[in-house]
């Protein structure tokens, strides 16, 4: 999700749910520790809950891009051992972790003792020629004995060789079954799914099977009305349904501010393209947003023209 779960986003995303747990776009420790990229930490304070996700292999560098982290307000630190991006492998984190289970143990180690927040990890079933089967027992045991208490498991696997970042988002088969059976061997070990999850339904069919949790990425940022609008209701008991509606206009003081500091609009409204997704009048929404957005001068206005599309169109529907 590089690039796409930024603070933005996931402002967004908090105004459509205020239960689910969000997670920052991965953010490497070198960039923190090396590269003095605090910006990267800033969140609003109504994301909460929300996690940092960091890419790295250095269990020093690391430990100090977990205390910044924790200094800025994070609720927890999540280490990527599933990112399978040309970058990462050459930085020598992300997925290509997989091979090195005793130095992810190193790192998780590291981390939970230089901070008091949650440690935690987000990972695949394997790589490249790896049995999944041999190799995630084995490595889920390792982070087990760090003291990770909380994993999430990407069920596919990570082909470095031979696979796009992109085609390893589809490609490699989902195995749902294996990471449910890691549940069984690991029972004390809280255990979420990830890949290829598109609704609320299938979710809580994780959920009900024994799961202790789904994250779910492209959908909910590409039809978050969908995923993020009955979440608190269905998944997490609590509270009402929100409407993309009621966001968007909750963002106009948002994006005020943003826009007061000197920012331009388009930074934020990318991330609302995909706010009204399969309703009447979505792509009139987009093309208004995505169109004037990064004209000079363009404000809230132009997000208030585009709600009076959606709102004519169901006046219209009403009245049919």
């Amino acid at each position: 999700m590089m690039d796409w779960t930024d603070r933005h986003c996931r402002y967004l995303h908090r105004l459509l749910s205020r239960d689910v747990l969000l997670y920052t776009e991965m953010v490497t420790a070198p960039a923190l520790v090396r590269g003095g990229a605090l910006h990267l930490l800033e969140f609003h304070p109504a994301e909460h809950p929300v996690a940092l996700q960091l890419g790295g292999s250095d269990p020093r560098e690391l430990v100090q891009a977990a205390r910044l982290g924790a200094a800025a307000g994070y609720d927890e630190i999540n280490l990527n051992v599933g990112c399978p991006s040309d970058r990462v492998q050459s930085g020598c984190f992300g997925a290509v972790l997989m091979e090195q289970p005793g130095l992810v143990a190193d790192c998780v180690t590291a981390m939970r003792d230089a901070v008091d927040v949650d440690v935690t990890v987000k990972c695949r079933i394997g790589v490249d020629d790896q049995n999944p089967e041999e190799v995630l027992p084995e490595f889920l045991a390792r982070i087990v004995a760090a003291g990770c208490e909380r994993v999430t498991i990407h069920a596919r696997k990570a082909w470095l060789q031979g696979l796009s970042p992109k085609e390893n988002r589809d490609i490699p088969p989902l195995d749902y079954p294996l990471v449910q059976r890691m549940k069984g061997l690991f029972p004390n070990l809280h255990i979420s799914i990830n890949g290829g999850i598109s609704s609320l339904e299938e979710a809580q069919g994780f959920l009900d099977a024994g799961l202790d949790g789904v994250m779910i990425g492209r959908a909910a940022y590409h039809q978050p009305a969908d995923i993020l609008c009955r979440a608190d209701r269905l998944i997490f008991g609590s509270g009402r349904d929100s409407t993309p509606e009621q966001a968007a206009r909750a963002m106009l003081p948002y994006i005020e501010a943003h826009l007061s500091g000197g920012g331009r609009l388009h930074q934020v409204t990318r991330h609302m393209l995909g706010l009204f997704a399969g309703r009447p009048g979505a792509r009139g929404w987009r093309r208004t947003l995505s169109e004037g957005a990064v004209r000079a001068g363009a404000g809230p206005d132009l997000v208030e023209a585009a709600l009076a599309q959606i709102s004519a169109l169901d006046t219209q529907a009403h009245a049919v």
